[in-house]
């Protein structure tokens, strides 16, 4: 039976993505995390983890953050991002970034069994009242060069990437990761190398550039 990982900061949602697993899947295995770091953890502890249910704008992730570090760090994981967000504009970067389905917080329940069952099948899912708009919308260049360059990272490379955008000096990067500071100084030369920037300030901004607006936060 399948794993899957509910990935929301909102217990009334997340009940909700559990009633519908469990109805798409019977007997299939259902954790929840409610922050980015519970998610990352949680897929570190156990590799059996199949489907994450990731909202976008939970604490810990920044629009395309999130996805982009499981899609580094864990490739055999499928990824549904879960959002307020429906602008077409948005769903094609989730899916260029790698999401294998995008499911409006809006969606019935029929909708996210229904989004469940087609990834767990190793299919694309988008709801029906966005799959014309998205089909309409053509991918960024900027977007695609990005997620290719985010792809050629190893995972522990973008475990240092993350840090170094969170501000931490390579002896405290060394110390979170358990290695030699010789160790992170060898990544971020792969990093800069492999992102096409010269120093931790440009580096920084490439992941900042996957932020997204809130929904939520601009309706507040």
């Amino acid at each position: 039976m399948p794993t899957l990982l509910i990935a929301d900061d909102h217990p009334l949602f997340r009940a909700a993505l559990r009633q519908a697993a469990m109805e798409a899947v019977a007997g299939a295995d259902i954790r929840e995390a409610g922050s980015l770091d519970a998610v990352l953890a949680a897929l570190d502890a156990d590799g059996g983890i199949d489907l994450v249910l990731l909202d976008l704008h939970m604490p810990g992730n920044h629009g395309l953050a999130g996805l982009a570090a499981i899609r580094a760090q864990y490739p055999g994981v499928a990824v549904v991002v879960v959002s307020a967000n429906d602008d077409p504009r948005v769903v094609r970067r989730a899916l260029d970034h790698g999401a294998a389905g995008y499911l409006p917080k809006s969606a019935g329940l029929d909708e996210l069994r229904d989004a469940i069952r087609a990834v767990l099948a190793c299919e694309q899912w988008l709801p029906a009242s966005l799959r014309a708009a998205v089909a309409r919308t053509q991918s960024d260049s900027g977007d695609a060069d990005l997620a290719a360059r985010l792809a050629s990272l190893s995972p522990q490379q973008f475990r240092v990437l993350t840090l170094v955008a969170q501000g931490l000096l390579n002896k405290q990067i060394a110390d979170r990761l358990d290695v030699q500071e010789r160790t992170v100084k060898a990544h971020l030369s792969a990093i800069f190398e492999r992102l096409g920037v010269r120093n931790r300030t440009q580096a920084s901004v490439v992941l900042r550039e996957l932020e997204l607006a809130d929904p939520a936060r601009q309706l507040a």
